[in-house]
């Protein structure tokens, strides 16, 4: 099977980008991500959505949404030497830690608008697309996420994935749109997640010539450890739902959330929690 040249790693795909991708360059930082969001590649959320991708050895598989590069990595090892994993996402800093962590291959695209240089490596050479925690971005374009996953995949190749689903993040979803239409804006327009049912999303893969497989969510109530609701807000929604806003604004805005939120999602003893809910997925190339 062909194998990707060295450089792919520093291969960096711009043009063709949405300006409106909430997941821009400068929208957050690696060590912001780690800091607040560790727990959306940890074992415990995680074992799940990789037990459903049973990476085996030899095995080619994209990493769509690799972030700074933790999941790759496994899925790296488990493929072996005689294997191949390329590690993708929007954002240029979170690709350039998940290089220094060790991934061997990754650059920089939109998934919703996939740009690969046709001399990396040949189309529907790929035995899986694997993606955590990175489809909910894809507002603009979900179709062209999967034109893309198709480009990439064999005949019977898998497509596995989990990311928001409907309900995700209830209350301080509600809690933005509010804060922010009683400001005069439109919040619909501004709101940077896609959170699916299982109808439409299943809809939407076999429409795309996609067999699905599974199709479940997953309710997870999920700890905010670092930074309570108010990090959360900061590191998910600033620079994407509140871009718009100036610092003050986005901050007061971020404190009338906090206090709606707070009588739901905040505990006795001061810990905040959030409620996620997965669409978790596998699905396989059917052939033309």
């Amino acid at each position: 099977m062909p194998k990707l040249p060295e450089y792919i790693h520093s291969t960096n795909m711009n043009s063709g980008m949405s300006s409106q991708d909430p997941m821009s360059n400068s929208d957050y930082s690696a060590s912001d991500y780690n800091q607040t969001a560790s727990f959306v590649y940890s074992a415990e959320y995680t074992a799940p959505v990789l037990s459903a991708l049973k990476p085996s050895v030899g095995e080619r598989i994209v990493d769509f949404g690799c972030g700074t590069g933790e999941l790759t990595l496994q899925i790296q090892e488990a493929v072996g030497a005689t294997g191949l994993t390329v590690g993708i996402d929007y954002n240029n800093d979170m690709v350039s830690k998940a290089l220094t962590n060790g991934v061997k291959h990754a650059f920089v695209s939109d998934l919703q608008d996939l740009r690969i240089p046709a001399h990396l490596f040949e189309e529907n050479s790929f035995d899986a697309v694997f993606s955590n925690a990175a489809l909910h971005w894809c507002k603009e374009h979900p179709r062209g996420v999967l034109n893309g996953a198709k480009r990439l995949l064999k005949d019977g190749g898998r497509f596995v994935c989990e990311m928001g689903g409907f309900m995700n993040c209830t209350g301080v979803r509600f809690g933005l749109h509010r804060a922010v239409k009683k400001r005069g804006y439109e919040p619909d327009k501004m709101d940077p997640w896609y959170f699916p049912s299982i109808a439409e999303y299943q809809g939407l893969l076999q429409s795309a010539g996609f067999r699905v497989n599974a199709i479940s969510l997953v309710p997870r109530l999920t700890p905010l450890r670092n930074g309570g609701l108010h990090g959360w807000l900061q590191l998910f929604a600033r620079r994407t739902f509140l871009k718009e806003f100036s610092d003050e604004e986005a901050a007061a805005i971020i404190d009338e959330v906090i206090d709606m939120c707070e009588v739901d999602m905040k505990d006795k003893e001061g810990n905040w929690a959030i409620m996620y809910v997965r669409l978790r997925f596998l699905a396989t190339l059917d052939s033309p």
